[in-house]
């Protein structure tokens, strides 16, 4: 009886320290991306990108570390982008303006460190796959992009109960490989890969 009631105990125990060490919520913010066209095989755009700003929102999960002040933190995040092109197939026309936007889900896996309470800084790789991307202009057709690709991120933030801020800088670590069709030219492979700053708000339920 004694042995029943210690186990009962025991794993009482062991689910409020599990609930005590997971925590989630949800999350939402602006990044700014900047210049991503790289290795453009023809002179269809111009002097690269120009950085515009997107958006992002998901949801997070904190697996604190007992007894060190560290914690994973695994997120699932959908991404959309935008860059601002100049465009003019082999300098043969005037150059016209477009915008390149894309679609990704990012799920980044961080390792933080917590300290005075409410910082944290963190930094871990950033796994991404991208749903879609086009242009909007007719003579440039989105022909295939590249599904997967990895990048790092590192940051730092602040919580005040249970509303987080931080700030965090990705940085792309493998090609992203686009083709796109262009009226002019035909087919024009470019590098996509994404570096950005990113601001973000949190809320831990």
């Amino acid at each position: 009886m004694k042995k029943a009631i210690l186990i009962i105990f025991l794993f009482v125990g062991g689910i409020q320290l599990a609930q005590s060490q997971l925590q989630g919520g949800i999350k939402a913010g602006i990044n700014y991306n900047s210049d991503s066209f790289t290795d453009v095989k023809n002179d269809v755009v111009l002097n690269g990108a120009k950085s515009k700003t997107g958006f992002h929102a998901g949801a997070w999960l904190r697996i604190k570390i007992p007894s060190s002040g560290l914690y994973i933190r695994p997120e699932l995040v959908y991404t959309q982008l935008s860059n601002e092109v100049s465009y003019s197939p082999n300098g043969t026309i005037a150059a016209k303006m477009t915008t390149y936007d894309f679609q990704k889900i990012d799920v980044p896996v961080l390792l933080g460190l917590n300290f005075l309470k409410v910082g944290h800084v963190f930094a871990g790789p950033s796994f991404q796959y991208i749903l879609d991307s086009d242009f909007d202009i007719e003579e440039l057709k989105q022909v295939s992009s590249d599904g997967f690709s990895v990048g790092l991120q590192f940051g730092a933030g602040v919580e005040l109960g249970k509303l987080g801020i931080d700030v965090r800088w990705e940085r792309a670590l493998s090609d992203t490989e686009t083709e796109f069709i262009d009226s002019n030219v035909g087919n024009v492979n470019f590098d996509t890969r994404v570096n950005q700053i990113i601001f973000g708000l949190s809320y831990r339920f």
